[in-house]
């Protein structure tokens, strides 16, 4: 269920509440920031500031015993610099939703902000640190971790640590993950704005965990971070602690970076929540508050997000006006409500034209016709690639200027890829300029409504040493080349990746600012970039880069656990469907969030035409609504499209609902009972088979809990079962 709204009123009744509960637990006399799931105890010390206390208002409370300490020292002129801080008590801000505290630092002079802010009346409450450079002289800070908790752990209560990887490339089999922290346990996830994982290494993460226990709340905390760049979360578990600490990624380092006189170092944003009960406790708490709080509220204040789409990318790279025209026709009859040319119709890598050949006429008469038809516009382009096109406005990697702005020299026979190229640094103002420029004329000239990018587009890698970013060390510097362009490892990454991530955002920003109704599509191969800060950039992302059934279904599977589902975007492709069973299995598996079709319609038979149809129909009227409101259940272990599968949606403000039912390839498992959660077990539901699976029926909450009964004769088919509240 959505919620969102701010009274101040609430900060107070929060508190009042905390103090008022139960009186064994000890409390210390700390300014306190609360939402309604969770109160925040600070400290400001001269010493420095300390988050002191966690708790849910509906638990009992726990020190946080680690320490969060102030940079030691900073380079300053050549030299490592002691700092000595003060705190400024006169700057500091204590107000219900909002507590930062001010130290500063003499020689040089530093100012440090540690501010904690609740920006809604539920969910978590986010934190930031930043340092400004007050004097005259640069300097180079150290890591800063964003956040750091411990807390003591008990010997005989059982912990456990939930993580999901990203889709990229192909789910991987296992995708969510449910650690036991037992003694001993270490573990560290990563993310950063591509991905490029070599053979051995672990899958990125999308940045955030859930640390809970199965019998007590006393360290169930979910927390993750905001920011799309080179980022790290480490859980460990020794001498009866639990400790974490996310932030900014340190290998391979070590990490530094320049801060001019008059600038502000900020650290990725961080967000801290509590819950009882399990991964969907957690989730159902963490994604409202993603789309309250993160989420663009224009797109969502839109009755028809998420859209439904028909995507070029089913015929290739072979995309010409002809065929454009006649899926926006097809789309128009089908019930779509956005037409997407894909890759293919530019004139070149890093020459974001229409090629001549295949749209003489240009893409703008494209768009117009798909409005005239009732459908948005949007189109593929992955605009940080720089290629060997010489024609004006093409971003050549021969040009002295933009040369320059590459992560890497690129050699006189390079060629690049039928769709990429080498990066360019946006962290550079120039070539950030450039892009701000260059994405803009690409969507006043094509008349789009929705941009999405792709590849390898913020850098996370560079070999120069006139960038803004921290130079590299050269001699553990590694290059690979791959996919027509390169990926640089060096000290300086997780710097080149906080420059040009920073970049990426205030493009995204003032882009939007300036068209204000657009929708972005985050996509980078295929969910390498799905995240938090992401989230707060974009509208929609592609969440794997395979499209079958399973992967589809995975994917979600595993990404519903920390993002709104409308957010996900399931490419559909063409998929065996010998019966109309298959068909709808199909179709469904790309229907639990954003649905987008990238095939050939015009192939369909009749009866799939019609099929399809219906089905888009169903989506828009009943499926999208639970979609956008509705909490999710994971009531099935993951898909391996073998055995059965499903995911709930419950919305209790309209008290609907829908359990997706998908059976595996196995032959003898024609039926499986579903246990639902959400529901009230006093509460009489009425139940509809969309597809006439099972008769029509009534059973309360009580009866759905213990198992709703699917039967399905057909291997690889599939049901919508709709239940509402009886009034």
């Amino acid at each position: 269920m959505f919620r969102t709204g701010f009274p101040l009123l609430f900060f107070t009744a929060a508190v009042a509440a905390l103090n008022s509960a139960d009186a064994a637990t000890p409390r210390p006399p700390d300014p306190s920031i609360a939402t309604s799931d969770i109160v925040l105890s600070i400290n400001a010390s001269d010493a420095g500031p300390k988050l002191t206390w966690i708790q849910s208002l509906s638990g009992t409370g726990a020190a946080n015993l680690a320490e969060e300490p102030l940079p030691a020292s900073v380079e300053f002129d050549g030299a490592q610099t002691p700092l000595t801080w003060k705190h400024n008590e006169s700057l500091d801000t204590i107000e219900p939703h909002k507590i930062a505290l001010v130290y500063e630092s003499q020689n040089p002079h530093l100012r440090l902000v540690w501010k904690w802010e609740a920006r809604a009346s539920f969910g978590p409450v986010e934190h930031t640190i930043t340092v400004k450079n007050l004097d005259t002289r640069e300097v180079w800070l150290p890591m800063i971790d964003s956040l750091r908790l411990a807390f003591h752990a008990e010997p005989n209560i059982a912990y456990r640590h939930f993580y999901v990887e990203k889709g990229a490339d192909k789910p991987s089999p296992q995708g969510t993950h449910l650690e036991t922290i037992s003694g001993g346990y270490k573990w560290t996830g990563t993310s950063s704005t591509y991905g490029d994982r070599q053979a051995g290494e672990p899958r990125e993460i999308i940045p955030a965990e859930f640390v809970f226990s199965d019998t007590s709340w006393t360290q169930n905390w979910y927390a993750g971070i905001e920011f799309g760049g080179r980022t790290r979360i480490s859980v460990e578990r020794a001498n009866n602690r639990i400790t974490t600490a996310l932030g900014l990624n340190p290998a391979p380092g070590p990490f530094r970076t320049r801060l001019n006189p008059g600038a502000t170092f900020e650290t990725p944003t961080v967000f801290l929540g509590a819950f009882s009960g399990g991964p969907d406790s957690a989730a159902n708490q963490l994604r409202p508050w993603v789309r309250a709080v993160l989420g663009n509220q224009l797109t969502w204040r839109d009755p028809h997000y998420p859209y439904v789409v028909n995507n070029s990318w089913g015929s290739g790279m072979a995309v010409d006006e002809p065929l454009a025209l006649r899926m926006i026709g097809e789309s128009k009859e089908l019930g779509v409500e956005m037409f997407h040319i894909d890759a293919g119709w530019f004139r070149g890598v890093g020459d974001w034209f229409p090629d001549p050949k295949k749209f003489p006429h240009g893409l703008a008469p494209i768009a117009d016709e798909a409005h005239k038809q009732g459908l948005r516009f949007g189109i593929w382009v992955d605009w940080t690639q720089a290629a060997l096109d010489t024609q004006p406005g093409a971003l050549n990697v021969r040009d002295p200027k933009v040369a320059n702005w590459l992560v890497n020299d690129v050699a006189p026979d390079w060629k690049p890829e039928e769709f990429k190229g080498q990066t360019i640094d946006i962290g550079v103002p120039a070539a950030g300029d450039y892009a701000l420029k260059e994405v803009n004329r690409i969507i006043d000239d094509y008349h789009l409504d929705m941009l999405e990018h792709d590849g390898y587009l913020v850098a996370e890698g560079c070999t120069r040493s006139n960038h803004p970013h921290a130079p590299p060390n050269r001699s553990t510097m590694k290059v690979v080349h791959e996919w027509g362009g390169d990926f640089v490892t060096a000290d300086n990454s997780t710097d080149v990746s906080y420059h040009a991530t920073r970049a990426y955002y205030d493009i995204y920003a003032r882009t939007r600012a300036a068209h204000p109704g657009l929708i972005f599509e985050i996509c980078n191969d295929g969910g390498r970039m799905v995240d938090f800060g992401s989230a707060a950039h974009g509208d929609y992302f592609s969440i794997t880069d395979s499209y079958d059934p399973l992967s589809n279904r995975r994917a979600f599977y595993d990404t519903s656990y920390m993002l709104p589902p409308a957010m996900l975007e399931s490419y559909v492709e063409k998929w065996p469907t010998p019966r109309r069973e298959n068909f709808l299995y199909m179709l469904r598996s790309g229907m639990m969030g954003w649905l987008t079709l990238m095939m050939d319609t015009s192939a369909w038979t009749p009866a799939q035409h019609e099929t399809a149809k219906q089905a888009i129909a169903l989506y828009k009227e009943k499926l999208r609504p639970l979609i956008r409101d509705a909490e999710i259940f994971h009531i099935t272990s993951r898909p391996d499209g073998v055995h059965w599968d499903g995911i709930e949606y419950w919305d209790p403000a309209c008290g609907e609902g829908v359990v997706y039912a998908f059976r595996g390839s196995v032959p003898n498992e024609p039926q499986h009972e579903f246990t639902l959660d959400g529901v009230d077990p006093a509460q009489k539901y009425k139940l509809h088979f969309q597809d006439a699976s099972s008769p029509d029926r009534t059973a309360t909450g009580r009866e759905l809990m213990r198992g709703l009964s699917v039967n399905l004769p057909q291997p690889l088919s599939s049901e919508l079962v709709f239940f509402s509240a009886i009034q």
